[in-house]
Formats: structure tokens, sequence, C-alpha cells
């Protein structure tokens, strides 16, 4: 029996700070239904910690972030996609943690970075992480996207769709060799 390797999309940002809401939107606009049988698509919001703590299981081999991101050199609606695989993991300790070595947390938002470094903190590991951000024009307090950031909605949509599938189709090529193992663990407390 194999199990099935996993891909999430997750759209973060606060919706109460403008162009900061990028990511909620663009899943919230992406036709999940019409993505393949492995790719989970969810709202995370402002619940950067929630996202770190559900990687935790392991069921997802890749993860997508949809995020506003100041992209240096970019124009307010620019998108990129970066790769941020390994992002978070500090060998040597040099992380910018609070007292004690506790990451700081912000229950209210977190950006990519700080969602990884909890992650990698509390024992938890992604083998892809990709991040689809997009040049904020105006993050202040405000209700709804700026004008070019809206207008990139419709690309960002069609990127993030795109790398979903490209993931889906890459991490069901790849043989899980955990299965065996959890087979033999669930054959051994039948016995």
């Amino acid at each position: 029996m194999t199990r099935t390797r996993r891909v999430l999309v997750a759209g973060i940002g606060n919706i109460f700070l403008g162009d900061d809401g990028f990511g909620v939107e663009v899943v919230r606009r992406l036709d999940a239904p019409g993505l393949p049988e492995n790719v989970d698509v969810a709202d995370y919001g402002i619940r950067g910690v929630h996202l770190a703590y559900e990687l935790l299981d392991g069921r997802h081999d890749t993860l997508i972030m949809v995020d506003a991101v100041p992209l240096d050199g970019a124009r307010p609606g620019e998108l990129a996609v970066l790769d941020a695989t390994g992002a978070g993991a500090d060998p040597d300790g040099a992380d910018d943690d609070g007292p004690f070595g506790v990451p700081p947390v912000d229950g209210h938002g977190m950006h990519p970075l700080a969602v990884l470094r909890l992650l990698h903190r509390l024992g938890g590991r992604v083998g892809r992480v990709l991040v689809v951000g997009c040049r904020p024009a105006d993050v202040g307090e405000r209700m709804g996207l700026s004008a070019p950031v809206t207008a990139a909605l419709d690309e960002a949509v069609r990127l993030v769709g795109r790398l979903a599938r490209e993931e889906a189709a890459r991490t069901s090529e790849r043989p899980d060799h955990t299965a065996h193992i959890r087979r033999t663990d669930t054959e051994a407390t039948s016995a």
C-alpha cells in the first residue's frame, strides 16, 4: 500500500491590511476541485502558527505559500516564485530568536519565513517549499486590495494552479519508502 504524496497550497495574509490579503484572495479564487486529488488548498489568513502545527503531521511533501512579499526592486503587483526549500532550518542557531532560544511568534500573523522557522523548531520538515509572492502597494489598515495587486490576481491564480499541478505530478512520481514501513507496523499490531 502506498501513501499518496500531498501538496498544500496555503493562502496567508491579513485581509484587514490591504494588499496583505493577497494570498487569501488567490486561494479563494483558485478552482480547488479542478486540481489533482493530492492537492489541498486552504486559507490560513493570519493563522501562521496553525499552519506550522498542521505541517507537523507529515501529510504534505510540498508546500506552496501564497502571500504579499516585499520583493526588492519589483513594482507593486509584480509576482515572483521563490524557492524557500530549507529556509527556516538554521543549523548554526543564528536565527533572530527571542530570549531562551524561542522563535518570536505572532498569533495574529506570520510571514512565510517565520512559519518555516517555527515548523523547524517544532521538529517538522517539508520536502519542498515554494512561495508565490506579490509586491504589495498598500498594507495600511483597510479592506480590499490596491489596483496593481487586484490586476495581478488572475495571473497569480493561473500561476498557483500550474505550480500545484506540476508539484502534484512530481510528488506522485517519487516512490514512497515509508509505505512499506507503515504496512509492516499495521500488520504487526493486527497479528
